[in-house]
């Protein structure tokens, strides 16, 4: 980890990067090579489920938003925290917004029947712990001390 943990997790915003990352590759498989087998699987799901997931997941976010703003701390995953919010959603999960973000993904790929997106959601969510999550935690702990440590052990790290 480089030594500025303490004053921002990451130099690059890394989930929206790699979410748009799965978003992409899925197009392109699924324009090249089509998981037929799961593709046709996702088409016994309702079109509005997966809108329904993707509608929730949307309106997750902004409530983790309007969350992190009241509590005067930022948003953007590779600056640094303010304030250790625990309330609102954060009371149930310590990456809210990776669950909505995932939600989301998961019911783009229900509503467009795209095998590839759901087969890359758990590959995604890999990469947003790895190349994320534990640097933000690293950062939180840091910046919070005894506080984070405290509310990492009440809080799951998704649900």
């Amino acid at each position: 980890m480089a030594k500025d943990i303490g004053e921002r997790p990451n130099t690059i915003p890394w989930p929206p990067l790699i979410y748009s990352a799965a978003l992409l590759v899925a197009w392109g498989l699924e324009q090249v090579d089509p998981f037929l087998w799961l593709d046709r699987q996702l088409r016994l799901v309702p079109e509005w489920a997966g809108l329904g997931l993707f509608g929730l997941g949307v309106l997750m976010d902004f409530a983790c938003f309007i969350v992190l703003r009241r509590h005067g701390t930022t948003v953007l995953p590779n600056a640094p925290s303010r304030n250790l919010v625990t309330t609102g959603p954060y009371r149930w999960s310590r990456n809210p917004i990776y669950v909505a973000n995932t939600v989301a993904l998961i019911g783009f790929a229900l509503a467009l029947r795209w095998g590839w997106l759901l087969f890359l959601a758990p590959v995604t969510v890999a990469a947003v712990n790895w190349l994320a999550i534990s640097r933000e935690e690293a950062h939180l702990e840091r910046r919070f001390g005894q506080a984070w440590r405290d509310y990492a052990a009440k809080v799951r790290r998704w649900l």
